[in-house]
């Protein structure tokens, strides 16, 4: 029986090589000169350090136009609030993965509703979508493409 899983990842290294872009990007601008503005990732948090709240501003833009040139979707993005303390001004920006409880009950829903002939279970942070006809499935993948969600979707492990 054909199936597939609907989930929401990026890819790691990817993060990283945008990360670590910025941050020469970030050291060659004119403007950061002797600012000491940085970029740190680690575990999908991406701080960022700087002189004022402009600045930080300045650099969400950078980083997300590395991202995206990578091939990461910024909707996945979470920024926190600037903590501004004395002379210096940092953020952390999440990137999100994983499809949490109720928007995979949405997702669960939408194709219910739409009363196509298959089934989707949640199983953890993704949703297997199963069928008897490929075609069936390929509807819900264009269904959900469709779909303006708050996550951006992947379709992998298609079996047929």
């Amino acid at each position: 029986m054909p199936s597939f899983d609907i989930v929401s990842e990026f890819d790691h290294h990817e993060a990283n090589n945008a990360v670590d872009q910025a941050n020469r990007e970030v050291t060659t601008r004119f403007d950061f000169k002797g600012s000491g503005a940085k970029f740190e990732f680690n575990d999908n948090i991406i701080k960022s350090f700087a002189e004022n709240d402009f600045q930080l501003q300045q650099m969400l833009d950078i980083v997300q136009m590395k991202l995206t040139k990578r091939g990461i979707n910024t909707a996945c993005l979470e920024t926190a609030e600037a903590q501004i303390t004395g002379k210096t001004a940092h953020q952390e920006t999440t990137l999100k993965q994983g499809l949490d409880t109720p928007l995979a009950r949405k997702i669960v829903k939408l194709i219910k509703n739409k009363k196509l002939k298959v089934q989707a279970a949640i199983q953890g942070e993704k949703v297997r979508v199963t069928g008897k006809k490929r075609d069936d499935l390929q509807q819900v993948i264009q269904l959900l493409k469709e779909e303006k969600l708050e996550m951006p979707l992947q379709f992998d492990n298609f079996r047929d």
